[in-house]
């Protein structure tokens, strides 16, 4: 489903609150048919990958198995050291189960691999709906920007663990990743990739003017 679609089917479900009142956590939003920016950081900021070997590989595995199990469409994807970050279409609502998944799936694993036993990650995963398309065009750059941001490559195209390879035809697409969302958001064909390409390269320079300010 284009991504316009979805944001304005978004903001038809939107109802002013008739009332406020305090909670202690913000509720978690299930609902078919809307794109989520998701992702989960490892408890006390630990490492989660590259501590055991083909880690990184095992998590792409399990993001396929989450993709073909609760049928969501995955359009974007990075993996940094202590956390990672998923844009992700829900046909159904069931953003919580699926992530629940992923997490327990890799945690266990994790977990008997290095022969140690308690939680792998921060108990939530964070998340917010994709609510307007400008929103989308910056989540498009700001998932695959995460490893130069952090300062771990120079370029996203130098980042194996990411989504932006793939898109841009560097490397071949994973099943499970979305081939639409640059297609939906910058125009079909070597013309859309090379739009996309461009609005990074734009991040990049928010990027360096930041650090030399």
């Amino acid at each position: 489903m284009a991504i316009a679609t979805i944001v304005r089917r978004v903001q038809a479900r939107r109802r002013p609150r008739r009332y406020v009142r305090i909670v202690p956590r913000k509720p978690r939003i299930q609902a078919p048919d809307v794109v989520y920016h998701v992702g989960s950081r490892g408890v006390e900021k630990r490492p989660i990958f590259d501590v055991i070997e083909n880690d990184r590989i095992y998590f792409l595995v399990l993001i396929g198995r989450v993709v073909a199990k609760y049928r969501w469409i995955c359009h974007a994807y990075c993996l940094m050291g202590n956390h990672f970050h998923l844009l992700v279409e829900t046909p159904e609502a069931n953003i919580a189960a699926g992530m629940q998944y992923l997490k327990g799936r890799y945690a266990t694993w994790f977990n008997q691999e290095c022969e140690r036993v308690g939680a792998l990650f921060e108990r939530r995963y964070f998340g917010e709906l994709v609510e307007t398309e400008g929103h989308a065009y910056e989540l498009a750059r700001y998932v695959v920007l995460n490893p130069a941001r952090a300062g771990f490559c120079k370029h996203p195209r130098d980042w194996e663990w990411s989504s932006y390879r793939a898109e841009v035809g560097l490397v071949r697409r994973p099943g499970f990743l979305q081939p639409g969302y640059v297609r939906d958001l910058f125009g079909e064909g070597a013309q859309g990739v090379a739009r996309y390409e461009r609005f990074v390269e734009d991040g990049l320079s928010y990027l360096d003017i930041a650090a030399a300010a």
